[in-house]
């Protein structure tokens, strides 16, 4: 029976283009996983867009000499084009700046407040003193006065978990040009974290199948909640929706609050671009339906902390209760899918530190499925990994190309050159009947690890499958067998059976190269469907922007092993995957160059 799966991706920030850092986190696992339970059958509802309220983006549109809108228009594209590339097959990938972001953020605040869970406090804000500007919370840097680590921000300190106010730290100092800050009194609404305190320490006690690290970090920040301002003195973002404090140019809801409820905002904008405005609805008011929210490990306090209060406040099941709002009883996330940090030579990949390989020029260069599969074999999926040229090119060469793509290569090119066709299978070996037997064996062992958000040992058990293949291939030798035609089509028929069911495994993590596979097996149509680019209008009043989407119910790929078709005319093959050259390991590419130290 199908399920609906929502997959609630991590919302990019649209002050630049994304680095291969960040498709780790949020993008490569999160269509892997998509990509498999579409194939399984179900009905997945997979959203995000770009982030693109809030101070930074104004810093940086001032920088390239652009107004915030020009700056967000740009980014926007720029990210939207790489994921594309990428192949991340969202169902809606849209933006902040959209009418019907808006008025689902400001529909949610409302339902908050009217709960009682959104309260109106005066605070100390930071200002810059040489620009008037207000500074966010993350912009104000210091040491924490709670574990002494000179580096704490003004939101959270990293290395004691404390969440922490900007006028609290100690020698405070602005991150953009190290000034200190001048603080003020000033009014704002604060979301009531202690008023969830019972409820979501409850919630998150049945949460007993995540990651250790997510349940750890959200249980240890659910014992010391403290209220979390949700507005702040800036001219660029979602407008209060309140008499007295809608008209006001200087007063917003702050960025990290309009951008979590982007989840909801996209799923609704999806429903209404369809022919159902309320088909939303089969993924978010169903309790039968899943949830899966996929970040780096940065965002875990907002998805499995702030993001469950904000649900539990609209839906009146916060500590002291309240009345659904306007969206019903919206479900909680299910699992929190919370990667750790890419790095470079044991350094975080950063934009700001010049310590970075942009999503673009790799594309550009190697094309996408390589990227994914390291991702996918080597990527931080449960501890920081390291990103280096060197294992990039090796695993390229010897896993994709050696491997994969050999297998692929000399199956299809014996068929073709003896038989021109799919081969006929004559009185098959013990040989052939255990080798079949390791491939249909696969579909179970990983889809249980897909399932469950295992990545990495999932295309391992794929890849052990390609690896019995070759085994197979070198045991049987086909290549001998001119005086037995019968034993030699049976070979190929066996292995090219495998490596159909082998590039089935590998579709969520290779879609562009298992469209090729499924045309070199002689097969026609769309295997693995792709997002593709719309311009569209605005749902109310505002500017067209592009988005992307796409049709994944017409193609074919299914999560099961299906009889190759005996018969069927082959073409000779071309290389699935090119061999790099191993220089490429020692020096990097022009663009991103291995740093002497």
């Amino acid at each position: 029976m199908s399920s609906r799966v929502l997959t609630a991706v991590a919302w990019p920030y649209a002050n630049g283009p994304r680095h291969i850092g960040h498709v780790s986190g949020f993008g490569v696992p999160s269509d892997v996983f998509s990509r498999f339970r579409r194939m399984s059958g179900d009905r997945v509802l997979m959203v995000s867009g770009t982030d693109e309220h809030g101070t930074p983006i104004q810093v940086q549109a001032e920088a390239e000499g652009l107004t915030a809108r020009q700056l967000a228009d740009k980014y926007n594209f720029v990210i939207a084009k790489d994921l594309q590339g990428l192949g991340l097959g969202y169902d809606l990938f849209t933006r902040t700046t959209t009418s019907n972001h808006y008025a689902v953020v400001q529909e949610l605040f409302l339902a908050l407040y009217k709960n009682g869970y959104v309260v109106p406090r005066t605070t100390m804000g930071a200002i810059s003193p040489s620009t008037g500007r207000t500074l966010p919370d993350r912009y104000v840097e210091g040491t924490c006065p709670i574990c002494g680590y000179d580096g704490a921000r003004g939101d959270q300190c990293d290395n004691c978990g404390n969440q922490l106010d900007p006028a609290d730290l100690i020698n405070p100092r602005s991150k953009i040009n190290g000034e200190v800050p001048k603080f003020i009194e000033t009014e704002h609404f604060f979301l009531d974290l202690p008023a969830f305190a019972e409820s979501l320490g409850g919630w998150l006690s049945t949460r007993t199948d995540w990651r250790p690290n997510v349940l750890r970090f959200a249980t240890n920040l659910v014992n010391d909640l403290k209220p979390r301002a949700i507005t702040r003195d800036l001219d660029w973002g979602v407008p209060v929706p309140l008499d007295g404090w809608r008209d006001q140019s200087m007063k917003r809801l702050y960025v990290w609050f309009d951008a979590v409820i982007g989840y909801l905002s996209a799923s609704v904008e999806w429903a209404r671009r369809g022919p159902d405005p309320d088909a939303w609805k089969q993924w978010w008011t169903d309790p039968a339906a899943e949830s899966y929210y996929f970040m780096g490990k940065d965002n875990i306090v907002f998805h499995s902390v702030i993001w469950p209060a904000l649900l539990l406040g609209q839906n009146g099941a916060g500590d002291h209760g309240g009345e659904p709002g306007a969206f019903g009883t919206l479900n909680l996330p299910d699992e929190i899918v919370s990667s750790e940090f890419l790095t470079m030579s044991g350094s975080k990949l950063s934009t700001s530190r010049g310590n970075v390989i942009y999503v673009g020029d790799f594309l550009k260069e190697f094309g996408p499925d390589t990227l994914r599969y390291f991702i996918a074999a080597a990527g931080p999926e449960n501890q920081d990994t390291d990103f280096t040229w060197d294992e990039f090119v090796r695993r390229t060469n010897f896993e994709l190309a050696n491997e994969w793509g050999n297998l692929v290569n000399r199956s299809l090119s014996m068929a073709h050159k003896n038989v021109g066709a799919i081969p006929k299978p004559t009185a098959p070996t013990d040989a052939d009947h255990e080798l079949l037997a390791v491939s249909r064996a696969g579909f179970a062992t990983v889809g249980d690890l897909l399932g469950r958000s295992k990545f990495k040992q999932a295309l391992g058990e794929a890849m052990r499958v390609v690896s019995a293949a070759n085994k197979y291939m070198s045991d049987q030798e086909p290549w001998k067998r001119k005086d037995d035609p019968d034993r030699r089509d049976t070979i190929l028929h066996t292995a090219l059976q495998v490596v159909q069911d082998a590039n089935t495994l590998l579709t969520p993590f290779l879609p562009h190269a298992a469209q090729k596979v499924h045309e070199a097996l002689g097969g026609s149509g769309v295997w693995a469907a792709q997002p593709e680019m719309r311009e569209v209008e605005d749902l109310a009043d505002g500017p067209s922007y592009p988005v992307l989407m796409g049709d994944y119910d017409a193609e074919a790929a299914r999560w099961e092993s299906t009889p190759i078709e005996v018969g069927r005319p082959l073409e000779k093959p071309a290389p699935i995957f090119p061999k790099l050259d191993p220089k490429l390991g020692e020096t990097g590419p022009e663009w991103a160059p291995i740093q002497s130290s």
